[in-house]
């Protein structure tokens, strides 16, 4: 098993058709397929092995999806990076997965000065880098016989966060990569007529499991941009006839700002939401000006994407639907015993999408499963017609704009300005973001903490997602008896003030 025999299946039955548009160009299947294969030959004569670790930083562009189908097809697993990581948090990440190639922009060559000598990397891909795309694929050949791997072996390695912010390397099967495929492109009625619209980073696994992988197993069209502009986007939509649109709640509330919204959206068939839960207003008003239903959605890095799904035959608002085929949801409490209808716990779900483990950490592999239930950390509850609803999160994580944030990493940046005493990062509730991230801060004595100048230290040690929109000085901050900060008593105590 291969996932990238999807890019070959759709280059067999539909090779002239456009796989692939950015800007003005327009890549078929056929020629999609074959520069994917110059990629793989000539990495393979760099000495990448099946099994080896290739990895990704870049931006969204068509390049990026020719090197991770190459790096399947050579069978070598996909690492793939955030292009916004800042130069310690893109150490860490390179160190733990240890890549033999890295394909990257050359922006991003100053982040990794760190690890540029490692034994473990032999090449970078980059015009300023070891070799140039361009000179990769003169290398390559048009023919290459994809190689084959075990349903079990990794194809992929994304990263995310956990309830220390510390990345943890998600190891995905072809098995786990395509179950998720083929439950997205069953349940949104995928066909090769439809065109989806991609700016959402591919990195995550929603952009590339959800949409790009599943565009191209149902031999559909994927409009490429590589961030979120809204004119580029309207203007993508409207020019590319865009069928499909894929977005994030804080996406969704821009949208809602423009007039005469219907009529530059007219080719759209299907909408979808993810990242953080959409509020029901917007649902509802989104749906009165667009004749449009939002679908939701339930799923993870560690699932390879979806969970459950909310359905086109019964679309019920505040629920993320009910578990896809082959996958089994189930409520248990603390102890790990099942839980009945209605009855709020923690999620947790088997199945042939759930990850082999995290990469490097077999003591948290076996933290996060229960016999073979994942944990997800998350609490909901299921009702008596099957539909699963999202109550809270046990984790501190915070979402905004659809994108994790965990809030240790900045407490612990924070905590290295002399002028800060002690710290806590939430999230508050936030109509355009879903949660806006917020530091609540004990200066100290005597020390004055001045928002715009932590703001701007912060930006150079984070990603611009993570660093506060908010920062607050407060005299004291709750705690327990062990005097541990009690962040869900301070979320209380701010909301309950209004």
């Amino acid at each position: 098993m291969n996932i990238a025999k999807n890019l070959e299946n759709a280059a067999f039955y539909f090779p002239e058709r456009t796989a692939i548009i950015e800007e003005d160009r327009k890549i078929s299947f056929f020629e999609f397929s074959r520069e994917s294969n110059r990629v793989a030959s000539a990495l393979t004569d760099m000495g990448v092995q099946p099994g080896d670790r290739v990895a990704m930083c870049a931006p969204n562009n068509y390049h990026w999806l020719t090197f991770y189908f190459g790096t399947l097809k050579a069978g070598a697993v996909a690492v793939t990076l955030s292009a916004v990581l800042k130069k310690g948090e893109l150490s860490r990440i390179m160190e733990d997965a240890k890549p033999k190639i890295l394909f990257t922009a050359d922006e991003k060559l100053g982040d990794i000065d760190d690890t540029k000598s490692s034994p473990y990397l032999k090449k970078i891909i980059s015009r300023q880098g070891d070799i140039s795309y361009e000179k990769l694929i003169d290398m390559g050949t048009n023919s290459f016989e994809m190689i084959d791997r075990k349903r079990t072996d990794t194809g992929a390695i994304l990263y995310t966060g956990g309830t220390t912010g510390i990345p943890k390397g998600v190891m995905l099967s072809h098995e786990n990569l395509m179950t998720s495929i083929h439950n997205v492109s069953h349940n949104e009625r995928s066909t090769p007529d439809d065109c989806a619209l991609c700016f959402l980073p591919l990195n995550h696994v929603f952009a590339q499991v959800h949409i790009m992988n599943s565009t191209v197993y149902s031999g559909g069209s994927l409009v490429i941009l590589p961030s979120f502009d809204l004119d580029r986007v309207i203007h993508a939509i409207e020019r590319q006839r865009v069928t499909k649109f894929y977005a994030v709640p804080t996406i969704y509330v821009r949208l809602l700002s423009l007039n005469a919204l219907k009529d530059k959206l007219t080719s759209l068939r299907y909408c979808f939401s993810a990242a953080a839960s959409m509020a029901g207003e917007l649902v509802r008003e989104w749906k009165t000006r667009m004749s449009l239903n939002i679908y939701e959605a339930y799923g993870m890095t560690e699932s390879s994407s979806m969970v459950t799904y909310n359905h086109y035959h019964r679309h019920v608002i505040g629920s993320v639907g009910t578990p896809v085929n082959t996958i089994e949801v189930q409520i248990r409490d603390p102890a790990g015993n099942l839980l009945g209808p209605g009855e709020e716990g923690e999620i947790c779900v088997c199945g042939p999408n759930i990850m082999k483990g995290y990469l490097n950490k077999p003591a948290e592999t076996r933290s996060v499963f229960w016999d073979n239930w994942f944990r997800s950390g998350d609490i909901g509850l299921i009702k008596e017609d099957g539909h699963l609803y999202i109550v809270d999160r046990l984790k501190d994580m915070v979402i905004t704009g659809g994108e994790n944030v965990y809030p240790r990493e900045i407490e612990e940046v924070l905590f290295t300005i002399p002028e800060v005493q002690e710290c806590a990062v939430i999230g508050l509730p936030d109509k355009e973001y879903g949660e806006r991230v917020t530091a609540f801060i004990i200066p100290k004595e005597g020390r004055h903490v001045d928002p715009d100048s932590l703001k701007t230290y912060l930006k150079t040690h984070l990603s611009p997602f993570k660093v506060p929109k908010e920062f607050i000085s407060v005299q004291e901050l709750p705690k327990s008896s062990a005097g541990k900060i009690l962040k869900r008593e301070l979320k209380r105590q701010v909301l309950d003030k209004g």
